[in-house]
């Protein structure tokens, strides 16, 4: 009888703590079960017959308001979620902030549509104009400084100042990339998992890693275990699609607003990177040298640049990066 009852305690135990890794390590497509420092709220859109809804926290500043507003526009593998030192930042500054997740990202619907940055931008305008925001600051970070960049060409009287922080599309991939149909990129995105995640995130976006980063890792992983992955993923391979089919690095001498870019160095970032020889990756995603060309196309641009950090600087280096953007705002 006492075995049969240890039995049954390391039995129920087992499945406690199994309970609690699959808590730990499944996570929904849409990231109900992840945790936003600052309440989330939606922005109901309707397209292509469906009704979507689009996540976003809209923050107060912490001190005096100064009356200004700044909008933060997520990367493509990631959500509101990693802002949270720069929210913190720029309210104790008093500044509104706007964290979208973009429709297909973060907490926001994973819609089988036509993605477009076009059409991501106008669902931004109109989530600021149902705030009552007439001007902001708008700061891109990755594929959210192409969706910036298109916002700013859009809405120019809406835009107080363009800031890419290390935004993809310096180059036009069309022009060296091998074409992927989107079919064939879902068949790549479905192989993702947590550990192949790490990887990539390891070898591409920091200098050198940190625990710290394994919160990331948590997350853009943990879908990789939901029963919704392939959505996830079918929608993963339609975005990777719109970055590749819709460059704006052809208008950037078209933007007429202050802009600045900042720019981790050490950045060696292409879309499609893997569809590349390592002789033909050493010829792209050179940040240390798209920064500088890339302010040189827009007109009035200024670069601020980090050395010794990759794609990700509000990230890698927090302290210096809010320093850099406190100062140019």
């Amino acid at each position: 009888m006492f075995y049969q009852k240890i039995s049954l305690y390391f039995l129920l135990l087992f499945a406690a703590t199994a309970v609690r890794a699959q808590q730990t390590d499944t996570l929904s497509i849409t990231l109900e079960n992840v945790k936003y420092n600052y309440p989330v709220k939606y922005f109901p859109i309707h397209t292509e017959g469906q009704d979507l809804r689009m996540a976003y926290m809209d923050v107060a500043p912490l001190n005096a308001p100064n009356g200004r507003t700044v909008v933060l526009l997520h990367g493509k593998n990631f959500g509101g979620y990693y802002w949270t030192n720069t929210i913190k930042a720029l309210r104790e500054r008093g500044f509104r902030v706007i964290v979208p997740d973009q429709i297909g990202f973060g907490k926001s619907s994973k819609a089988f549509i036509h993605y477009s940055f076009h059409q991501m931008a106008r669902w931004n305008k109109a989530l600021l104009d149902t705030l009552g925001i007439q001007k902001a600051s708008i700061l891109g970070h990755s594929m959210g400084g192409m969706l910036a960049t298109r916002f700013a060409l859009l809405y120019p009287e809406s835009t107080e100042k363009l800031l890419l922080e290390n935004p993809i599309g310096l180059e036009d991939y069309r022009s060296f990339i091998p074409y992927v149909s989107t079919d064939d990129q879902y068949k790549t995105e479905l192989k993702a998992t947590a550990e192949s995640t790490k990887k990539y995130y390891q070898s591409s976006y920091f200098t050198v890693w940190k625990p710290e980063y394994d919160e990331l890792v948590r997350i853009a992983g943990g879908v990789t275990n939901s029963a919704d992955f392939p959505r996830w993923a079918r929608v993963a391979a339609m975005t990777f699609t719109m970055i590749y089919e819709q460059p704006v690095v052809h208008e950037f001498i078209n933007v007429r607003v202050p802009t600045i870019l900042f720019i981790g160095k050490e950045d060696k970032t292409i879309v499609g990177k893997g569809l590349l020889s390592p002789d033909q990756q050493a010829l792209h995603g050179q940040y240390r040298f798209l920064g500088k060309q890339t302010a040189a196309k827009i007109p009035g641009a200024k670069i601020v640049e980090f050395e010794g950090c990759g794609h990700i600087p509000h990230i890698e280096i927090p302290t210096e990066f809010n320093v850099a953007l406190l100062g140019s705002l």
